[in-house]
């Protein structure tokens, strides 16, 4: 089941969003009970579970795979991102006024995927990523269609090596970069721990410098895996063309 301390009701919303804003991401404590984390993993297997399987190789994309989740999506699925599109809505309406872009993203999730579906994107977009030695995930973004959501979700399923002990993977760490106007691109790399979500922008995000607001790009991959099987889930917000 999800871990109820600390519930995603009691999250320091406040602190995440100031830390999203300087960063473009934030690292949330653990959402996840280790119970739960293995029992999303074991649902990789039950095809009918799954709308869609991409083998990265074939596309170019890396090496490893995922599967993107079919409709109705797990109970834990829905409920981590029920409960985190409210807050996030609130930063993002802020982004795209910043950006020069009118607010159009509604206070509830189901609202938004009405929007989408309108917009003919109808096929959900969470999905779980699964990496083994020598797998790795180029650096992307997950858009989808003309509607995306600018935030988006990667929970840790898989317990990681940390030299305190044997974990289940070593490697595999989840990257970040931002490219500014005439800038060399930054590369950040965010360890997560088993449970533990990172929430971050998805394409384009405000940034405050000394000629005022400007765009930051930002794209995310996975470095590669040295050993052992990972996986991830990946909650996005906006449904799929």
């Amino acid at each position: 089941m999800m871990k109820r301390e600390p519930a995603l009701s009691a999250l320091d919303w406040p602190h995440i969003i100031e830390s999203i804003d300087a960063r473009g991401f934030a690292v949330t404590p653990p959402l996840l009970d280790q119970a739960t984390c293995r029992s999303l993993r074991r649902l990789y297997d039950d095809e009918a579970r799954f709308r869609k399987r991409v083998v990265m190789a074939r596309q170019s994309y890396g090496q490893g795979e995922y599967q993107y989740f079919a409709n109705p999506l797990p109970d834990t699925v829905e409920a981590l991102r029920q409960a985190c599109y409210p807050p996030l809505a609130t930063l993002a309406n802020r982004w795209e006024e910043a950006l020069g872009r009118p607010p159009s993203f509604p206070d509830s999730l189901d609202r938004y995927l009405a929007q989408c579906h309108e917009a003919g994107q109808c096929r959900p977009t969470p999905l779980m990523l699964r990496y083994g030695p020598g797998d790795y995930n180029r650096l992307h973004q997950d858009l989808y269609g003309p509607l995306h959501f600018p935030l988006q979700m990667a929970v840790l399923l898989s317990q990681p090596n940390t030299g305190e002990d044997g974990g289940e993977f070593e490697g595999g760490e989840f990257v970040l970069t931002e490219q500014r106007a005439r800038v060399q691109s930054r590369v950040q790399v965010v360890p997560l721990k088993q449970g533990q979500a990172v929430i971050f922008c998805v394409n384009q995000r405000p940034a405050r410098g000394s000629r005022g607001v400007h765009r930051v790009t930002m794209r995310h991959g996975v470095s590669e895996l040295r050993s052992g099987e990972r996986f991830t889930l990946g909650i996005i917000f906006h449904d799929a063309a």
